[in-house]
């Protein structure tokens, strides 16, 4: 699986955890930054990269990493087709691509330990997304972004 990652400085260290964990397990990992360490990055610019390489089809899916996870989440879900989940811990990485088809997820890493992230990340890629009554709800939110008003 390709896999594109982002995190501002908050979340550098966790995010090449991650890429070396994902590539340990052979999939393809592409680093969308920050390659800055702890100097002072913004969010946005990284969840908006790791969003626009995810509906470009540049990685199957992505993962996100800021000190919360909510901001650089924030940021990614404003590219359209893009739904992004913050969570912090095995089972909510499970539920967000199994019901909720996420195909970026966030950490945050002033919140949650490496360990359960590190889980979480296997759990998200082990999720199949759901069909039947999810399907349905899917719909609704991709419909959101054609039309603002709905």
């Amino acid at each position: 699986m390709r896999l594109a990652l982002g995190a501002d400085h908050a979340g550098f260290a966790i995010k090449e955890r991650i890429a070396a964990h994902l590539m340990e397990r052979g999939h393809e990992v592409v680093d969308l930054g920050t390659t800055d360490g702890t100097t002072s990055v913004d969010y946005p610019d990284f969840g908006a990269a790791v969003g626009r390489a995810v509906v470009a089809g540049q990685a199957d899916l992505g993962i996100c990493v800021c000190g919360s996870g909510i901001g650089i989440a924030i940021a990614a879900n404003k590219v359209p087709g893009v739904r992004a989940a913050t969570v912090t811990d095995v089972t909510a990485a499970h539920l967000c691509r199994e019901h909720n088809h996420a195909n970026v997820i966030c950490f945050g890493a002033r919140l949650t330990g490496e360990a359960v992230i590190l889980e979480a990340v296997d759990a998200y890629l082990a999720a199949t997304p759901g069909g039947d009554r999810h399907l349905q709800r899917i719909a609704k939110i991709a419909a959101l972004d054609v039309s603002p008003t709905n």
